[in-house]
């Protein structure tokens, strides 16, 4: 079982944007489909974005356009650049694998994103 560490989460208002990182110890990393999810209060967790082990990348309509997943295989870590912030994308933000193609039983602590002014 491996270790997921998020950080980057933050305050900011709408229209801002933050960067979210996940540091991955997952000794396939670099071949694993990686993605985002969040849960905002009193909803499920969602998928939000996800890229393959070869960079192809694949995003909820919701953040299609503002939001952009990477990953840099070197330092297993995987990003999440977030731009055009609306209250709407205020949850807690996870990384783990892409729960579409692989089993996922256990979460990192997660990094809350709140959109307010």
């Amino acid at each position: 079982q491996g270790q997921l560490v998020e950080s980057g989460g933050g305050l900011v208002q709408p229209g801002g944007s933050l960067r979210l990182s996940c540091a991955a110890s997952l000794s396939s990393f670099r071949v694993y489909a990686m993605a985002w999810y969040r849960q905002a209060p009193g909803k499920q967790r969602e998928l939000v974005a996800a890229i393959t082990g070869g960079g192809s990348r694949n995003y909820a309509d919701s953040v299609k356009g503002r939001f952009t997943i990477s990953r840099d295989t070197a330092k297993n870590t995987v990003y999440l650049q977030m731009n055009s912030l609306k209250p709407e994308d205020t949850a807690v933000y996870y990384c783990n694998r892409d729960w579409r193609v692989a089993t996922v039983d256990y979460w990192g602590q997660g990094t809350q994103v709140t959109v307010s002014s």
